[in-house]
């Protein structure tokens, strides 16, 4: 345990000092990677998949804010949308600007949480999310991952009936009306949207209580919480989830819970200490847990140099012998009764 430990605090004393070019870093590796999905599973629009263009805004993302990395990816799958359908990327503009009135109103900070979600599912690990968020964010969290649901799923209707919405200027209605009913009558999401907010809320609630391992209690309540709803939903609405896809996504949500324990809130609670004082109006009772630290080891410098010699300071001297020394370099001596000859 001790050198994990040793290894965390390297890791953090590592990007303390690096975060300059650590963060730009996984901010284009981040964008790069979201570009190439949208392009992989849109790709409507030529000119959008140009591997210029994609590094170049991946590069552009590195260096602005990390909303940017969001705008962008709006921005290019908005662009596939309308080169397949103009009619459809109005219905999917007016989803996104939902999503962006939600998300600037409660949650400004967490729009990574809007753009992973999406990539998870591309992956088939959703069920990571809301163990993530309810460890790391807050209640309104939950918001966000609703966000992130709603925006893969939006996309991956309009791939679904991309045949059907690619026909002539005159069925505009019912291109517009078969997106919004493919939407709102998509049980999968609907499933998944309620499953994830109440799992990120219930991570959130357990992980605050005042009691010992709440983190791990947290963790292992959500995956199993998780798991439940969406098997009681898929079950009742027939949405056919995969048993094994939520199987897989709760046993990597609860290590990647883990991990992230290990790193924001790694305690040692068999150090806790209870306090209790007063003063003129309340009495405190406080419990204290330490949390889990390496001393740092004493660095011993040793110079070793041998074509020098080591300088070694001389030792003080009385003052006869500094007396003496001062006769010998004038060359004179002293008498036996005192007197300089």
């Amino acid at each position: 345990m001790t050198q994990l430990l040793e290894i965390r605090d390297n890791i953090k004393v590592f990007f303390s000092k690096y975060d300059v070019f650590i963060i730009p870093v996984f901010k284009f590796l981040l964008a790069l990677i979201m570009l190439i999905m949208i392009n992989s599973k849109l790709g409507y629009m030529g000119r959008l998949n140009n591997a210029g263009i994609v590094l170049i805004v991946s590069l552009a993302c590195s260096f602005l804010p990390t909303g940017a990395i969001l705008l962008f990816g709006s921005l290019f799958s908005m662009g596939h949308i309308f080169a397949l359908s103009p009619e459809v990327a109005i219905v999917v503009a007016v989803v996104y600007m939902l999503i962006y009135l939600l998300y600037l109103r409660f949650t400004p900070s967490e729009s990574l949480c809007i753009v992973v979600t999406p990539m998870l599912f591309v992956f088939h690990v959703p069920y990571v999310i809301p163990v993530v968020m309810g460890l790391v964010g807050g209640p309104a969290s939950a918001l966000s991952v609703i966000c992130g649901v709603i925006v893969y799923f939006t996309l991956h209707v309009v791939t679904q009936n991309a045949a059907n919405v690619s026909g002539e200027l005159s069925d505009i209605l019912g291109q517009i009306k078969l997106i919004i009913d493919s939407l709102l009558g998509n049980k999968q999401m609907l499933v998944l949207v309620a499953a994830f907010a109440i799992t990120t809320i219930a991570v959130y609630i357990i992980r605050r209580l005042p009691v010992e391992h709440c983190w791990t209690i947290a963790m292992i309540s959500g995956a199993i919480l998780n798991m439940l709803i969406v098997l009681i939903g898929s079950l009742v609405t027939k949405a056919g989830i995969s048993f094994i896809g939520i199987l897989f996504g709760s046993i990597l949500a609860f290590l990647v819970g883990k991990v992230i324990e290990f790193f924001r809130f790694c305690v040692d609670y068999t150090r806790t200490e209870r306090v209790q004082f007063e003063d003129d109006e309340y009495y405190y009772y406080v419990k204290a847990v330490p949390k889990m630290n390496v001393a740092a080891p004493d660095k011993k410098v040793k110079n070793i140099n041998r074509s020098r010699k080591t300088y070694r300071p001389e030792p003080e001297k009385t003052p006869e012998e500094e007396l003496e020394e001062y006769y010998e370099d004038e060359d004179m001596t002293i008498a036996d009764d005192g007197s300089e000859e």
